[in-house]
């Protein structure tokens, strides 16, 4: 096998032809391994790991002296499918998620606990989502110790937990804060340091309780109309009319296989990631007809059986939320809708409305959404403007305000 940077390149180059990437990604690819191969010129020529990891850490750009976010991901992507290469012999195209999983740490006894951690959130059978927002905490605390100079976590205290949160309030906004302490507190309940789990505890974060606006009836009018056009293309429409029809979680659209789909019944039957409970729900007459173009005229010719695939090689299942969200993005503002934030969340919140709103009971909104609780489904009482206007007492004559 040729390890030189040349000779992997020329092969990585040919499978991405093979596998039908555009010209303009291969060029991409091609930039950053004619960056790789003028990195390794004086150290050898052949590719290793070590040298990959060298090169993949070289973010700052030269051109702005700053951080390179594309940089970072051009140069981190070509590493990852050069050490598959050397590894196995064979080249690697699959999708990797955004952000690599986030900074890792770099001494022994870190790297120990922050591999522990994700084989225990692995055994417990966590959701593939849940077991990454955990990991990427936990490894930025740790991360967060190195960088004060902390190699063991004997030597870490309370005040350490509650200034990580602090450095973390500049690059998440406050009410995202919330978040990142729930999945922090069960990384620190595994160390069994109880005196860190406390400091977590006195953070000053508080969950908010955000209440989602119900679209319009012209909004609506508008995307349903758009998504029967050729305007927008069968697996977009079918996307966003499935999130607005059914109010399915974006991980649970992006799962959906070929067999979930009940053509004859107009069903579609899953097992959903969050509560792993089975959920059947109805298609309606236009989201069929939209996911039969797609499936008939548009899918790609795949091995993959998830219903919707990547538009670009490699034609794999969709790779997370963003991308359902970039979908429904699209969508909404080519159907003229431009002053609404679009998201799966949005439209869960707006079909659950819809059902409340048309008097269904609230155990059935709720068996819809896949809710493991009826207090999960009391939150779009709030919404329900008719209905809380029907508990308001009359004013007695007479009194005083």
């Amino acid at each position: 096998m040729d390890t030189t940077v040349a000779g992997v390149g020329s092969v990585v180059v040919a499978e991405l032809r093979a596998a039908g990437y555009m010209e303009s990604t291969v060029g991409q690819y091609r930039k950053s391994i004619r960056a790789l191969r003028c990195f390794a010129e004086g150290r050898g020529g052949s590719y290793t790991p070590s040298l990959g990891a060298a090169f993949a850490a070289l973010t700052i750009s030269p051109r702005t002296g700053r951080f390179s976010a594309q940089r970072s991901f051009d140069y981190r992507r070509l590493v990852g499918v050069f050490d598959a290469y050397v590894r196995t012999g064979r080249v690697d195209l699959s999708c990797r998620k955004r952000g690599g999983g986030g900074a890792r740490p770099a001494s022994g006894e870190f790297t120990a606990l922050a591999t522990a951690w994700d084989t225990d959130t692995d055994d417990r059978g966590l959701a593939p989502a849940t077991r990454d927002a955990y990991g990427r905490v936990a490894r930025a605390y740790l991360v967060f110790l190195e960088s004060r100079g902390i190699r063991c976590l004997g030597d870490a205290d309370g005040a350490s937990v509650l200034r990580f949160l602090e450095s973390l309030s500049g690059r998440w906004a406050t009410s995202s804060l919330f978040w990142v302490v729930s999945n922090f507190r069960p990384f620190l309940k595994f160390t069994g340091r109880n005196d860190l789990v406390d400091a977590a505890g006195l953070a000053v974060v508080r969950r908010s309780h955000t209440i989602l606006p119900v679209l319009p009836d012209e909004v609506e009018r508008l995307v349903v109309h758009a998504c029967a056009t050729p305007a927008i293309s069968a697996r977009d429409a079918a996307i966003t009319l499935l999130a607005m029809t059914t109010g399915l979680r974006a991980c649970d659209i992006i799962n959906l296989r070929l067999a979930d789909i009940d053509w004859r019944a107009r069903t579609a039957s899953l097992v959903q990631q969050k509560t792993h409970n089975p959920l059947t729900v109805p298609l309606t007459d236009l989201l069929v007809g939209r996911l039969a173009d797609y499936v008939l005229d548009e899918r790609s010719d795949s091995s993959d059986d998830h219903v919707f695939l990547r538009r670009v090689a490699p034609y794999t299942r969709l790779s997370d939320h963003a991308s359902i969200h970039r979908v429904i993005t699209t969508v909404f503002g080519k159907a003229g809708v431009t002053d609404v934030k679009a998201g799966t969340r949005l439209l869960r919140h707006n079909a659950a409305s819809r059902l409340l709103r048309a008097a269904v009971p609230l155990p059935t909104i709720s068996a819809v959404l896949g809710h493991a609780s009826l207090e999960s489904t009391d939150l779009y009482l709030s919404v329900d403007e008719d209905r809380l206007l029907d508990c308001v007492l009359d004013v007695p004559d007479g009194t005083r305000s």
